[in-house]
């Protein structure tokens, strides 16, 4: 089967090299001219696909992705189909669908898990559109996917799709942070004198067990202390969707709404809620506070 894929970062490069190893002919263009990409231009993209066409977006999500599909809108045609696998906000989606939707060009929008390790692994897919417009990628979705019946799922209409894979990524700032609380606990213990091997022995036979967890401690046996990185952590947007829906829908979620709170945290030197938190409890019990060593006081504006 022929497909065009936009986008060959770590995660697009490696997907079109999945489907080339699974026989399928694969299209590539990416705006830099340092990456393996077959094209120089959407347009020559769109010339070397046989119709109906199937072109893959692996771009950033927002402006890139829109402009991206505005692009295609003008030059694919009636029957050819558009998959949004990066990571757009569900209501993106349903803009992309009806900006297409005009000229016959259907659209699907997949929510793709597997980071770097897909290309070996296979990359789970949640996907939303119609039934018609899945029939007709589903050769490269089960290309895609891992081994086995699970790994794939047509979620529903237009938008479902990266509902579903905001939702996971949500649950993967929760399971990602107690982890990262319990390896700060076990550091901060005296008792325990092997703390990457007490994560080892988790992963097996344990109920907390998982995919997550094995990666922790492949960082754990590059780097025991993890002394080589900082604690900042950035968002890409999906925590902080899932918790939107979350209020929109009066879904309790105070574990990703932490989580995601928590990344906050780690951006700040000096957290100005905890100087605050400092000066009441000196001010109401008399407890001591930490002053800024001498010379380390910001200059005065």
């Amino acid at each position: 089967m022929d497909i065009g894929i936009i986008g060959l970062g770590k995660m697009g490069g490696n997907m079109a090299e999945r489907l080339r190893r699974a026989g399928h002919t694969v299209v590539g263009f990416d705006r830099s001219p340092d990456s393996a990409r077959d094209v120089d231009s959407l347009e020559a993209l769109v010339e070397r696909l046989p119709a109906p066409r199937l072109v893959w977006v692996m771009v950033p999500a927002g402006g890139p992705t829109q402009e991206t599909v505005k692009q295609l809108g003008g030059l694919l045609s009636e029957g050819d189909v558009v998959i949004d696998g990066g990571n757009s906000r569900y209501t993106d989606d349903l803009v992309h669908s009806e900006m297409l939707a005009p000229k016959g060009i259907g659209y699907l929008d997949a929510g793709v898990s597997g980071g770097v390790w897909g290309l070996q692994n296979g990359y789970a897919l949640m996907v939303g559109g119609s039934a018609e417009d899945v029939a007709k990628a589903q050769p490269i979705f089960d290309a895609l996917k891992p081994e086995g019946d699970s790994g794939f799922v047509h979620a529903g209409p237009v938008g479902a799709g990266h509902f579903a894979k905001m939702v996971h990524n949500g649950i993967e700032y929760g399971m990602m942070q107690a982890y990262a609380e319990g390896y700060e606990l076990l550091s901060a213990s005296p008792v325990v004198e092997d703390v990457p091997g007490v994560i080892k022995s988790w992963t097996q036979g344990t109920v907390i067990r998982s995919w997550l967890l094995d990666l922790l401690v492949l960082a754990l046996e590059q780097d025991p202390e993890l002394a080589d990185i900082t604690g900042y952590v950035d968002d890409s947007g999906e925590g902080r969707w899932t918790v939107e829906e979350a209020i929109n829908h009066r879904v309790p979620a105070p574990v990703i709404s932490a989580a995601l709170f928590a990344r906050f945290v780690s951006r700040q030197e000096d957290s100005p809620a905890m100087k605050a938190v400092a000066a009441l409890r000196n001010q109401f019990g008399g407890h001591a506070v930490h002053a800024v060593a001498k010379g380390e006081a910001e200059a005065p504006a």
